[in-house]
């Protein structure tokens, strides 16, 4: 593998530590991270003024000359395939794509292909100037293969790292749409005397639990409210149908992101999310409330009925506030449709 080697000086007022001034001063078209400039100068592959350094947190002088080896970026083991992918957006750092249902972000034992990476390696191609000194794209979050909508990928080291922070800081804005079972209402007596789930103005429900892999079934999530992992959901209903209301349009923002939050999180308050087969998205509506027709279409849906509709963050190299939204698949706009149909 070969090596390309980086020379600059350090300007000015340099920060007190060495990966911080490193990473204001390095050329920025070299997209490297300062996570990534840390494990290079532990590597040895940093010179300062021709001695090498090795610790990220020394001090370096204005003027002190710098030289960094860089291997270069190499292949990914993953293939890439010619798949379609609907792009949303696309700069030299990020690309942001409308994922359909179906696929599954990274390839893994039970899907070593047809996955959105492997697509994102032929879409991208030489375009992608290395993750963590690799040519792939850089997944920073994902939505389940049969949730569909938006996701944002990094192109490049730099990108990769900005995202990364911003979601560990919960800063990224993500919006859901999803149909759920029943009717979230703050009136709900049923409601009030569930643990974790309660209502802020604006009849928005909020789902505050611990989040963990489920102890028997190793596919599912399960509510705890000691251990696991702080989860967040917010919840507002957007639409209901059926006469009495009986399903509901809802729209979900995260706080956190954990796997398959919003399904378990809805499902622990009793308003699972239609199709959903793990958290039980198969329930018998009443029959009054809704046509033998519109039964069928919700008994027949294929898939949990979410979609990830709204995407907003700061770009990680600009800094510009970028926001992205994604119209309703096809699928669960015509199961809306069919909600709507009269009951005769």
């Amino acid at each position: 593998m070969g090596t390309r080697q980086i020379e600059f000086q350090i300007a000015a007022d340099p920060p007190p530590r060495l990966d911080k001034a490193l990473s204001r001063d390095v050329p920025a078209e070299e997209n490297l991270s300062r996570t990534r400039l840390a494990r290079l100068i532990e590597a040895g592959a940093v010179l300062i003024d021709g001695a090498k350094a090795r610790d990220p947190k020394a001090k370096v002088a204005e003027g002190a000359f710098v030289a960094i080896t860089v291997a270069e970026a190499e292949d990914s083991h993953i293939g890439p395939e010619d798949i379609p992918l609907e792009v949303v957006y696309e700069d030299a750092d990020l690309i942001v794509i409308n994922k359909p249902a179906g696929m599954v972000v990274h390839p893994a034992p039970g899907s070593p292909s047809g996955t959105l990476v492997n697509a994102l390696l032929h879409h991208c191609g030489d375009d992608l100037s290395g993750v963590g000194g690799v040519k792939r794209p850089g997944i920073v979050h994902r939505i389940d293969k049969e949730t569909s909508g938006l996701l944002v990928v990094a192109k490049s080291d730099a990108a990769h790292h900005g995202l990364a922070a911003q979601f560990e800081a919960h800063s990224v804005e993500r919006y859901y749409r999803a149909v759920c079972y029943g009717v979230p209402d703050a009136n709900d007596p049923r409601l009030r005397g569930i643990k974790g789930v309660s209502f802020e103005p604006g009849n928005i429900m909020r789902l505050t639990t611990q989040l963990a892999r489920h102890k028997t079934d190793r596919q599912k999530q399960a509510v705890l409210f000691h251990g696991g992992r702080h989860a967040v959901t917010r919840a507002r209903v957007v639409e209901t149908f059926g006469s009495p209301a009986g399903l509901a349009l809802i729209e979900c923002w995260l706080e956190t992101g954990r796997t398959h939050q919003i399904r378990v999180h809805m499902a622990h308050a009793g308003h699972g999310l239609i199709g959903d087969p793990v958290y039980g998205g198969k329930r018998k509506l009443a029959a009054k409330a809704f046509s033998a027709t519109t039964s069928e279409a919700v008994r027949a849906f294929p898939r949990q009925a979410l979609h990830a509709a709204v995407l907003g963050f700061e770009h990680p190299v600009t800094g510009e506030n970028l926001r992205f939204e994604a119209d309703l698949p096809g699928d669960m706009e015509n199961l809306v449709e069919q909600l709507r149909t009269p009951l005769t």
